[in-house]
């Protein structure tokens, strides 16, 4: 019965397959033999060299070619994720990408934070690591952000990203590499500096670690490889696909807030396009006995209109039209 039920459904995806339009087909062919058509899956190559962070890496090592493999065609081949990177990246990259540059971090650590959350900023892992950064609680606070319950400054995509990058710094004062940097960031350094002495080593390249690990800094690669190239790995997307920055008026607020739902009508809002514009919000209300100064920000109504919003693309590679 099982083998009746794995050949129906793979007849199934084949036919739903056949009847999307090319585009859609992300990485596939197809070719008929007589009444047959079969379908071809097409494998994703692996390029001699890559470019991170200034540094360029070789992969003319089996194992390390092989690794690089495993995480493009997992990636290709996760398409929904893979997707939504391309939209969320064309709203996020451009602001983040001054940030990494101002703190002195490559701009190449913006695909460590698709790795991370797909850009996602109300991620949140069973880990208990939030945002596009994926920081823990105490990580975030020793990186200066604000976390309790009114407040998750892990959630706000501009000061998390100053966060990551006062971390990426450290690491890379500690090893002077930045991809063992990078591996630092999913490990920590405790546990990156224990194998290399443990094991006599300089990068994180040549550690035998877990696997989780392991795979990290080759899957930062591959979205790198990716977005950097994406019709040549089958994505073709449309301008109106990407997902459009959003411009905000700035309200500083150095009180308490009662009601931020009030707050939000008395501005022409919702709570709930309150909450979209600052995720860092984490409640109903700020208590803020501090007197603490908060940075609110209200979203441009045209930039709320599909009509009316301006549409703009971070990279040119990434669109067809």
């Amino acid at each position: 019965m099982k083998y009746i039920l794995a050949a129906t459904a793979m007849l199934a995806a084949m036919a739903v397959q056949a009847q999307l339009k090319p585009e859609f087909q992300l990485g596939t062919t197809g070719s008929k033999t007589g009444n047959a058509t079969m379908l071809t899956v097409a494998n994703p190559d692996v390029p001699t060299s890559v470019t991170f962070a200034g540094k360029k890496i070789d992969f003319d090592r089996v194992d390390m070619a092989e690794k690089l493999d495993r995480e493009l065609t997992a990636i290709i081949y996760g398409q929904t994720n893979m997707l939504l990177c391309f939209k969320r990246a064309n709203r996020y990259f451009g602001p983040l990408e001054k940030i990494l540059r101002d703190q002195g971090v490559p701009a190449d650590f913006l695909y460590l934070a698709c790795t991370e959350s797909t850009l996602d900023p109300l991620a949140y892992s069973p880990a208990k690591a939030a945002g596009i950064w994926q920081l823990l609680a105490e990580t975030g606070r020793q990186y200066g952000l604000e976390v309790n319950d009114d407040v998750d400054e892990r959630y706000d995509p501009e000061r998390s990203t100053v966060a990551a990058c006062k971390y990426l710094k450290a690491a890379y004062a500690k090893y002077g590499d930045w991809p063992t940097a990078a591996a630092s960031y999913n490990a920590g350094m405790g546990r990156i500096s224990g194998e290399l002495t443990k094991q006599g080593q300089r990068s994180s390249f040549d550690l035998w670690i877990n696997q989780e690990t392991a795979r990290y800094v080759y899957r930062i690669l591959a979205y790198k490889l990716i977005m950097e190239n994406p019709q040549q790995y089958g994505y073709r997307l449309k301008r109106k696909n990407l997902y459009q920055p959003i411009r905000y008026n700035v309200e500083e607020v150095n009180g308490s807030v009662s009601s931020w739902v009030e707050w939000a009508r008395q501005r022409g809002l919702t709570y709930a396009q309150l909450r979209e514009a600052n995720p860092w919000i984490r409640n109903t209300k700020l208590t803020n006995n501090s007197g603490k100064t908060y940075r609110v920000r209200i979203p441009y109504r045209d930039d709320l209109s599909r009509s009316r919003r301006r549409v703009v693309v971070y990279n040119p590679k990434w669109t067809i039209d």
